[in-house]
């Protein structure tokens, strides 16, 4: 049997105390986030929203480039993330994800939004991949008329 060649590349982001609560983050492109709290003490997000904000834009990136291939572009898209985070011990770590889509669309056919979703978390998503390993990631989605209004 043929050993397989694994390929890795190093991805890297900095994080810049502000002084006060916060850190701002920024890639090799030079975009930025701030994590915690500005200076005025105001709450920013935490590092454990930015985790969720992480499996809902690359979800999302995946199902749209997979619907748009299938001509099946929504007219609206939206995403909520949810994580079920322990508070009771150290690390409080998150015990589910639950991921449900909005689309909206005149013409978008179930079959191809189901299997948009299914190749994002089972094949393309490498967040959900990575998240999958801690904790289950379940998912559900509605197809809305444009103008209806979401939860």
């Amino acid at each position: 049997m043929a050993e397989e060649t694994v390929t890795n590349i190093w991805k890297e982001i900095s994080a810049n105390w502000d002084g006060a609560e916060g850190y701002l983050a920024e890639n090799k492109a030079g975009e930025t986030v701030l994590i915690g709290k500005y200076k005025d003490g105001e709450p920013g997000i935490s590092p454990m929203e930015m985790l969720l904000m992480s499996l809902a834009g690359c979800t999302a990136i995946d199902v749209i480039d997979i619907l748009k291939k299938k001509r099946q572009l929504p007219s609206a898209f939206k995403i909520k993330v949810l994580g079920n985070q322990r508070t009771d011990v150290y690390p409080k770590v998150y015990t589910e994800f639950q991921i449900e889509y909005f689309l909206w669309g005149d013409s978008l056919e179930a079959k191809d939004v189901e299997q948009a979703i299914q190749l994002s978390e089972e094949k393309y998503c490498s967040v959900g991949a990575t998240l999958a390993k801690a904790a289950p990631i379940r998912s559900t989605y509605h197809i809305m008329k444009p103008g209806e209004k979401a939860e």
